[in-house]
């Protein structure tokens, strides 16, 4: 009889747990919360850019055309550590070989020629040099300059002033949402992070010309880190 009732009583306590554990949960949100959500940002200008360039070679058979690529794109990448670009900075984006025809209507496709084509990514941390550079390659047989993009070589502070502002925003943006709802700011219940952190090039740069007299010109503009907070907040009468 007393291990029935010890059970009996174990099975009570074990049904009124979850119950107060909910009971505290719901606790926590008695009180009208506000949800809401804001951001930080810092415009700075860059320190670092990417630059995708390639050579493209036409031959009439697959090892004359990787050949001739081959030869021409190792004058591109000595010009770019004649540069000061370093091994590390350099790497190969997409190498491809592809035969050519030709169409014609009511006829089979003729195979014409070879196309190979290799590409690199090269990370510039000097940027007072990236014209320089660019007309060094172009000069060197590179036939791409397909793309750019600046951005920090180290962000991290830049973050954490955007988070520090993205704080600021939300508080302020609750208490405005408090004062026209005729509340206060109590505690902050739950405070997160979204989306990760956003780097947007604020300005593209000019641009750049196969070929000139002067420097190709390259404008880098800004960068602008960004933040996303997500906050609920308590609130009062």
């Amino acid at each position: 009889m007393t291990f029935r009732i010890a059970t009996l009583a174990l099975l009570a306590a074990a049904a009124v747990a979850p119950a107060a554990v909910a009971q505290r949960t719901d606790a926590a949100f008695a009180a009208t919360t506000l949800q809401i959500s804001a951001h930080g940002e810092v415009k700075l200008p860059p320190d670092q850019a990417m630059i995708t360039l390639g050579v493209e070679t036409t031959a009439s058979t697959a090892a004359q055309a990787m050949g001739a690529n081959a030869e021409k794109m190792n004058r591109v990448v000595a010009a770019l550590k004649a540069a000061g670009v370093a091994d590390r900075d350099i790497q190969t984006d997409q190498l491809s070989l592809s035969p050519q025809y030709a169409y014609a209507e009511g006829q089979s496709p003729r195979l014409t020629d070879y196309q190979a084509s290799n590409q690199v990514t090269v990370t510039v941390n000097d940027l007072t040099r990236l014209g320089r550079l660019t007309d060094a390659v172009v000069g060197a047989g590179a036939t791409n300059v397909s793309g750019i993009s600046f951005g920090l070589a180290n962000p991290v502070a830049a973050e954490n002033t955007a988070r520090v502002a993205a704080v600021k925003s939300l508080e302020d943006k609750a208490r405005l949402y408090a004062d026209a709802a005729g509340y206060r700011i109590g505690r902050l219940v739950n405070l997160s992070e979204g989306g990760g952190t956003e780097v947007q090039v604020a300005r593209p740069m000019a641009m750049m010309a196969a070929r000139n007299v002067a420097a190709t010109p390259v404008a880098a503009g800004e960068v602008d880190v960004r933040v996303d907070v997500q906050g609920i907040f308590e609130l009062a009468k």
